[in-house]
């Protein structure tokens, strides 16, 4: 296994970052490694946020601060004020990479030593919207990438990158491409959306894509047509409603649902895009670095088709959240319900923390909301539950309406056939946008304000 500073002496191919200028890249990661080196002779080595906004100087940092052996806390340019402070006081850090709070450069960390040097911090907030780091070494990040290179059958993979690198699904798209000398393109997903593609041989490379991604493309002909001629297009971050996956199936997309997330290094599990345009409807088969059992309250092994708590044994397994690691990090319980079917594929059914019990009955949001998306009535769709004396939990629809004349009650006749009378939503909250990350995934306590706030108005 190479490890960063091999990569950083041993570069890859000239031309392996598509759009930016390769050389360029090797001298930054070059330059800031000796800096680092020289800073970190002195003492520790410097805790850094890298928060550069271009994706090379982005990258070279990345590579020079692994290199260097400094513990980097990835972070978004974008987050505002109050993160800003959230991610100040709770990392210290010593050096700030790109602009970030209006600073840029050397920073007074306090001189508090990291507990975790050598280590890498990937944002994860879940749907808290808490920021939170997962953390991880270049090795549980390798680990992944062979996991995935041995699933596919690969020794090389091109990567197209339209997620953000300083999360987990855009940073594994560098790391795949970096470390087995691939390609990888990098393109903001307003720019593919607006028809400025590059030119690339597609059907020798991956994309990546959320739900609300694809959705987006599969609206447009030219970019549904650009999608068709991608090798795989991998499908993670939120999950995906059966409508969007039959109308991708229908323009035989190379779809590839996976599972995954920050603390397992991305995917897990995957479903190869055969199988899916095949008819196959699940979140594919475990990866071969991971082991995956299904098991019930009282931590028992379930057999296949039964449904319980996912429990994830992996190589890639984050080391816990900064700046505490758990005791035992090679076993990760997921909050995800979910079973293995007869051939091994993984089926996820919901949140165990999403559940809500409504007069007695245990729901999923994630079947309504399919349900829901089926009608073709509503852009977007989030069912939570509100608390309700009668009912213990009223199930509340949050949604953006297609037409601004959708009625409600129109959904509801639509869904009697679909549903039963129990699982159908009491209230319906109309909206303009729903509170997600980049990456797809609702802020439940935020709708929760939302919907308190509305029906409070309702009432007086």
């Amino acid at each position: 296994m190479q490890r960063p500073l091999d990569c950083l002496n041993n570069p890859a191919q000239d031309d392996w970052l598509i759009g930016y200028n390769s050389c360029e890249f090797n001298q930054i990661a070059q330059e800031l490694y000796f800096k680092l080196t020289q800073l970190s002779a002195c003492g520790t080595p410097p805790k850094i946020i890298l928060a550069e906004r271009e994706p090379l100087r982005f990258l070279a940092s990345f590579i020079a601060a692994c290199a260097a052996t400094c513990p980097v806390f990835l972070c978004n340019p974008d987050w505002g004020t109050q993160e800003w402070q959230q991610v100040f006081d709770l990392v210290q850090p010593d050096m700030i990479l790109g602009m970030a709070h209006g600073a840029r450069g050397m920073r007074n960390g306090n001189n508090t030593q990291c507990p975790i040097p050598n280590h890498i911090m990937i944002p994860t907030s879940g749907s808290s919207g808490q920021i939170k780091f997962a953390i991880h070494t270049w090795e549980t990040l390798i680990a992944s990438v062979q996991g995935f290179t041995e699933y596919f059958q690969l020794k090389q993979v091109n990567s197209f990158c339209v997620l953000p690198l300083y999360h987990v699904s855009g940073l594994m798209q560098f790391m795949r491409s970096f470390t087995t000398g691939g390609k990888l393109t990098i393109l903001p997903f307003k720019a593919v959306e607006s028809g400025q593609l590059l030119n690339i041989k597609k059907s020798e490379f991956f994309i990546s894509l959320v739900p609300t991604q694809l959705q987006r493309l599969l609206q447009d002909p030219k970019s549904t047509e650009w999608l068709i001629r991608f090798n795989t297009v991998l499908l993670g971050g939120a999950p995906a409603w059966n409508e969007l996956l039959e109308k991708a199936r229908f323009h035989r997309i190379r779809l590839s649902p996976t599972y995954g997330m920050t603390e397992t290094a991305s995917q897990i599990a995957t479903l190869k895009p055969d199988d899916f345009l095949g008819g196959k409807m699940s979140s594919g088969q475990i990866l071969p670095h991971v082991q995956v059992t299904i098991r019930n309250q009282q931590d028992e092994i379930l057999n296949a088709n039964q449904i319980g708590n996912i429990t994830i044994h992996a190589q890639s397994l984050s080391l816990g959240y900064y700046p505490e690691t758990r005791e035992n990090h090679e076993i990760f319980q997921v909050d995800d319900l979910g079973f293995l079917d007869d051939q091994g594929h993984l089926n996820i059914v919901g949140r165990h923390s999403d559940k809500i019990i409504t007069g007695g009955e245990n729901i999923y949001p994630a079947e309504i909301e399919s349900a829901i998306q089926a009608t073709q009535m509503v852009t977007d769709i989030c069912v939570i539950g509100i608390p309700d004396k009668h009912w213990g939990q009223a199930l509340t629809a949050i949604y953006i309406p297609k037409q601004s004349n959708t009625s409600a009650l129109k959904i509801q006749t639509l869904l009697k056939d679909k549903l039963s009378k129990f699982k159908i939503p009491k209230h319906w909250i109309p909206q303009q946008n729903l509170p997600r990350n980049s990456q797809g995934k609702i802020n439940r306590q935020q709708l929760q304000q939302i919907a308190t706030e509305f029906l409070q108005n309702r009432i007086t």
